[in-house]
C-alpha cells in the first residue's frame, strides 16, 4: 500500500471517553521526536470495531484503535486489525498474561495499555477487616441479613463476576487443545465442577443475601446504590468503581478477591485493553511506534495516576505508585490469579446462553445442572450456527 506524503506525517488514535488526558504528554514527546501530526479522538471503548469496520474502508479510520482482549479474533478474522512486531526487550515488560490475552493463533495483535479484574471492595466502617475465605463472607452476610442489612452483594447471575467460582470448582468456559489453544467444541460450563460452583452461588441467593433487585438488567445499579448508601458492607465490583465510591464519601478498601470452600484462591476473568493497529492504516510502523512509546515506564506510570488504569507492565506493580495505592495493589494481586477472557471468535456466543442459565440458578426456576446443560446446549447450537466455516 502506498502512502502519501500527507498520511506520512499524520496520525489518528481512538481513544477511551474521558481517558485522553492520560497520554496527552506523551503524545507531545512522541510529535517533536518523530516529526508528526498525532491527532486523538475519543470513542466508546467497546464499540470502536464497530466504527472501524465502517470508517477503515472509506479511509476516515484511525491508525490505532484500543479494544478488549475478547474482540481480538472477531477482528483478526474481519481482516480490521495487522499482526506487529514489537522487540523481544520490549516484550518483556509486559506480563506474559496480558500479552497472551492479545495473541491470536500464535501472532501478537496488541500491546496492552492496562488490565482489569474485578476485586473485593468493603466498607471499612461497616467491616473493619473483610474475611479472607468466601464461607467467612457467608457467615458475615448472615449477621448483617438478621439485622436488616446486606452483608456481600455481587452480580453472580453473570458469568463475567461468577467465573471465578465456576473455574476454581473445577468447570471452564473451554476446555484446551494439545497445542494450548482454546477448543471451542470442548465447553466446560457443565462439567461436575461447574455444577458444584453453580450450587454454591445459588446458596447465596437462597438463603436471602442477596437481595432480588440485584438480578437482572439494573442489578448493577441496585449493587452501587445499597453500597454508597451504606445499606450494603461489601461489593464484587472491579477498579471503574474506585472513583464514583470515593466521590460518594465511602471509606472504602479493595482486596483480592477471598479462597473458595475447596481452599483455592478466587480466581477471575482479566480484560486487558489494547491498543492495535488498523489494517487499513497507511502509516503502520509508525503507529506501531506509537503504541510502543505510549506504553513505556514513564509514559504508563504517568498515566496511571492520571486515569486509574492500572498497566501490564511488570515493573510497575512494585512501583510504590502502585504498591502504596490499595485498589491498584489489588487488582495487580487479582490478576495473578486471574484468567483472561478468551479471544477466540466463538467466545461472544457464550455470553448470553451463560448469564441466563446464572439467572434462572439465581432466581431458583432451574437447578445448577439443568439451567447450566440449557447453556451449553445452547452454546454449541450457536457457535456451529455462526462459526461452522470459520475454525478457529
Amino acid at each position: 500500500m502506498t502512502s502519501s506524503v500527507f498520511a506520512k506525517n499524520k496520525l489518528l488514535i481512538w481513544e477511551d471517553i474521558q481517558k485522553s488526558k492520560g497520554n496527552a504528554e506523551a503524545v507531545k514527546l512522541f510529535e517533536q521526536q518523530n516529526d508528526v501530526d498525532v491527532q486523538v479522538k475519543e470513542l466508546p471503548y467497546g464499540g470502536q470495531i464497530e466504527a472501524l469496520r465502517m470508517d477503515g474502508p472509506a479511509g476516515t479510520g484511525p491508525d490505532v484503535i484500543l479494544i478488549p482482549n475478547d474482540q481480538i479474533g472477531g477482528a483478526v478474522i474481519q481482516g480490521l486489525i495487522t499482526p506487529l512486531n514489537v522487540p523481544e526487550k520490549v516484550l518483556n515488560t509486559f506480563t506474559d498474561s496480558s500479552l497472551n490475552a492479545l495473541t491470536y493463533q500464535g501472532k501478537l495483535y496488541g500491546i496492552p495499555k492496562s488490565v482489569e479484574t474485578i476485586v473485593m471492595v468493603y466498607n471499612k466502617d461497616l467491616v473493619p477487616n473483610l474475611p479472607q475465605t468466601m464461607d467467612g463472607i457467608y457467615d458475615l452476610s448472615k449477621k448483617f441479613v438478621a439485622e436488616g442489612k446486606y452483608g456481600f452483594i455481587a452480580k453472580w447471575d453473570e458469568l463475567y463476576y461468577t467465573y471465578g467460582i465456576l473455574n476454581g470448582m473445577g468447570g471452564d468456559v473451554f476446555g484446551k487443545k494439545p497445542d494450548g489453544s482454546y477448543d471451542s467444541e470442548n465447553i466446560l460450563l457443565n462439567t461436575k465442577g461447574a455444577v458444584k460452583g453453580a450450587e454454591y452461588i445459588q446458596k447465596f441467593y437462597h438463603d436471602g443475601l442477596f437481595p432480588t433487585g440485584i438480578v437482572g438488567n439494573n442489578g448493577l445499579n441496585a449493587i452501587d446504590s445499597l453500597f454508597t448508601s451504606k445499606r450494603a458492607a461489601i461489593v464484587e465490583t472491579g477498579p471503574w468503581s474506585f472513583k464514583p465510591y470515593e466521590e460518594a464519601g465511602i471509606n472504602y478498601g479493595v482486596a483480592p478477591l477471598p479462597a473458595l470452600p475447596n481452599g483455592k484462591p478466587m480466581g477471575s476473568f482479566m480484560g486487558v485493553k489494547s491498543y492495535s493497529v488498523s489494517y487499513y492504516s497507511k502509516n503502520k510502523e509508525l503507529a506501531e511506534k506509537y503504541i510502543e512509546f505510549i506504553n513505556n515506564y514513564d509514559n504508563a506510570k504517568r498515566r496511571f495516576v492520571l486515569t486509574g488504569e492500572v498497566p501490564a507492565l511488570k515493573a510497575l506493580v512494585d512501583d510504590p505508585v502502585i504498591k502504596n495505592n490499595e485498589g491498584a495493589r489489588a487488582v495487580a494481586i487479582q490478576s495473578a490469579h486471574a484468567t483472561s477472557m478468551p479471544s477466540i471468535p466463538e467466545m461472544n456466543e457464550v455470553w448470553n446462553p451463560a448469564n441466563n442459565a446464572l439467572q434462572l440458578i439465581a432466581t431458583g426456576k432451574q437447578s445448577p445442572k439443568a439451567a447450566l446443560d440449557g447453556a451449553v446446549n445452547a452454546i454449541n447450537m450457536q457457535i456451529e450456527a455462526n462459526h461452522a466455516m470459520m475454525g478457529n
